[in-house]
C-alpha cells in the first residue's frame, strides 16, 4: 500500500507533501503518546494520531515516519505543517476516528492479501 493508495481508500485529505504521495507504506502506527510512538523506530511507517503539536512532527522524523495523518479532524499548527515541509514529510487528516481508521486500514490490507492469493 502507498500513500495514495491511503488517501483514495480511506477519504483522506493532504495538506502538505502532495507530491511524497507514491511511498510504499510497510506498517502503521497509532498513538496519542509521544512516549509510545518513540518506542516505534522503524523506517517506512505512517503514524495516525491525534496530537497536533511540532513535537509529532520532530517525533516522526526521528523515528523513521513516512507521513503523519492527524485523526479525529484535527488540523495541526502553523508550526507543524512548516517542519513537515522542511523534513520531507506528508501530512494528512481526516474526521475519522483513530479507531475507525485503524480498522478500515485493516479491512483494506485484508482484502489485498485475500487478491493476491487469488492471484497466484
Amino acid at each position: 500500500m502507498r500513500i495514495k493508495d491511503v488517501v483514495q481508500v480511506l477519504d483522506a485529505e493532504v495538506l502538505i507533501g502532495e507530491d511524497l504521495l507514491d511511498q510504499e507504506i510497510i506498517e502503521f502506527a497509532a498513538s496519542d503518546l509521544l512516549s509510545d510512538i518513540f518506542t516505534f523506530t522503524k523506517e517506512g511507517y505512517v503514524l495516525l494520531t491525534g496530537l497536533t503539536s511540532s513535537q509529532v512532527v520532530r517525533t516522526a522524523e526521528l523515528t523513521g515516519a513516512l507521513a503523519i495523518i492527524f485523526v479525529r479532524g484535527k488540523y495541526p499548527p502553523q508550526e507543524a505543517l512548516g517542519l513537515t515541509k522542511s523534513h520531507h514529510i506528508p501530512i494528512l487528516r481526516t474526521e475519522k476516528l483513530m479507531f475507525e481508521f485503524c480498522k478500515k486500514i485493516v479491512e483494506v490490507l485484508n482484502e489485498e492479501k485475500k487478491n493476491e492469493k487469488s492471484f497466484f
